[in-house]
């Protein structure tokens, strides 16, 4: 196996550190920003952000080194002498590092669907490889961007240190051991009633302290993403399309589990357990549904469930002390943190060293749906992920299709023309939009193409609209 520090290392000594761009110095941004500075054979050359005054704190929050960027936004260097000196510059305008010829790889961490759409065009236009940190980019056109990404000749990749490049890098790990993998997912806080939290009630279920919450980069919308299962049902339609797993036909469960019950919670339902079918995505909750803690949570972490394909291999799995199901056929391996940013520097290091992406999408298998978080109205203004409006659902591709579902991704800006009621899917036939908006374009045509592919015709829409 590949050392990627000694060949970073070996790089560093060359004079041809890993050249990196990130475009958005948020929470995930600014966490890679922290272990930049400190991971030898990678130069962070620049960040892009619309606010310059934000990327300045970052670095500052995070000890970036004083000498190797300027606190004054207007006062910066261009790339060419952050490249030549080995300093930090800052940018506003994201095509800038994407286009220098000397720029690797570029992180995406913007969090917006559309601005991660544009920024891979971008980057297949220039020929730069992208870690999409982007999630709901991912998930609202990643099978046709990474399509569009090969044909360019560059790398699109999963974003090392988030849950589901790590949970990509356990199923890889499973097949080529020769393992069948029935579930894989990973741990979070939830209780039914989260699916209605708003930005307003976010920190009260989250549990920060002021404290906290005072470092200034904690965003209560994005948060609530994560808690209203948003963020949840993005990730594992990640998971579902980079590993080729088919989600429940019904969304995430969020079953309440402990580490050392997974084996029997998420073997098969046929057996026993809560999964509705072999290979399939699971979230499993750290709090019992009355809200008490489960004991021995994986609130942080992520699991792969495997299976003995016979006597000898449960023989083995108890030998080795593997805590199995009832039967011993079932099997959970866990990692129970993940780092997210802190980790992403091993995204750039694989794609430069090895050629790899850590995870990558494969196929199109689940799609993340915008849900009615109470009554709407036509005429209210969707407000996205986290917001006050909606939260993302996870269903199949097919299922999708079948009823032109409006992906969470875009629910965003968009007028209602119908009345939804609380829990009904939001269909592309319940909005006014834009066809000639990038992201919808492009979304609209990986439609077209699965549609094809899938052999699935235009439906009436969802909720009786049409």
């Amino acid at each position: 196996m590949t050392s990627l520090s000694t060949k970073l290392a070996e790089r560093q000594a060359a004079g041809k550190p890993i050249r990196v761009g990130l475009i958005g110095a948020g929470k995930f941004g600014s966490m890679f920003i922290a272990q930049a500075c400190r991971t030898v054979g990678l130069h962070l050359a620049g960040i892009a952000d619309i606010s310059l005054e934000r990327a300045v704190a970052s670095l500052k929050r995070v000890d970036f080194p004083a000498d190797k960027f300027d606190t004054t936004p207007d006062k910066q260097i261009s790339i060419d002498e952050a490249i030549t000196t080995g300093r930090t510059t800052l940018v506003n305008d994201a095509e800038k590092l994407i286009a220098h010829p000397d720029i690797d790889v570029v992180m995406e961490c913007t969090g917006n669907p559309s601005a991660g759409v544009r920024h891979v065009l971008l980057c297949c236009e220039h020929k730069t490889h992208i870690v999409m940190v982007n999630v709901e980019a991912d998930v609202l056109a990643g099978p046709l961007l990474v399509r569009k990404a090969k044909e360019a000749g560059i790398i699109y990749s999963m974003a090392y240190g988030d849950q589901p490049a790590l949970i990509a890098e356990l199923v890889d790990w499973a097949r080529t051991a020769g393992f069948h993998v029935v579930c894989a997912g990973k741990g979070t806080k939830h209780l039914p009633q989260y699916h209605a939290s708003t930005p307003d009630t976010v920190w009260d279920y989250y549990g920060f302290t002021k404290e906290q919450l005072a470092n200034g980069d904690f965003n209560p919308q994005m948060f609530n993403s994560f808690l209203d299962g948003t963020k949840s049902a993005l990730e594992m339609a990640a998971v579902a399309n980079g590993c080729d797993l088919t989600p429940p036909t019904d969304g995430l469960a969020f079953p309440p589990c402990g580490v050392h019950d997974i084996p029997d919670v998420l073997r098969p339902r046929e057996v026993g357990g809560r999964s509705e079918h072999n290979g399939t995505v699971e979230v499993i909750s750290c709090l019992e549904t009355d809200g008490r803690p489960v004991f021995n949570d994986l609130r942080w972490g992520v699991y792969v469930v495997i299976e003995a394909a016979g006597d000898y291999q449960k023989d083995c799995f108890k030998q080795y002390g593997l805590k199995t199901d009832s039967t011993g056929r079932y099997a959970a391996q866990y990692k129970p943190y993940h780092l997210i940013g802190l980790e992403l520097g091993v995204s750039a290091a694989s794609i430069m060293v090895r050629g790899e992406p850590t995870g990558q999408c494969k196929t199109w298998a689940g799609d993340v749906v915008a849900s009615a978080k109470r009554d709407l109205k036509a005429g209210e203004k969707l407000d996205g992920e986290g917001g006050f409006t909606v939260y993302g659902k996870l269903m199949t591709a097919r299922d999708s299709l079948k009823i032109e579902g409006l992906p969470i991704g875009l629910a965003h800006g968009f007028i209602l023309k119908n009345d939804i009621k609380k829990g009904e899917y939001v269909s592309w036939k319940d909005v006014e939009y834009s066809v000639s908006a990038q992201a919808v374009k492009i979304r609209k045509e990986m439609e077209s193409l699965y549609r094809k592919e899938f052999n699935i015709s235009s439906s009436n829409g969802v909720n009786g609209h049409a």
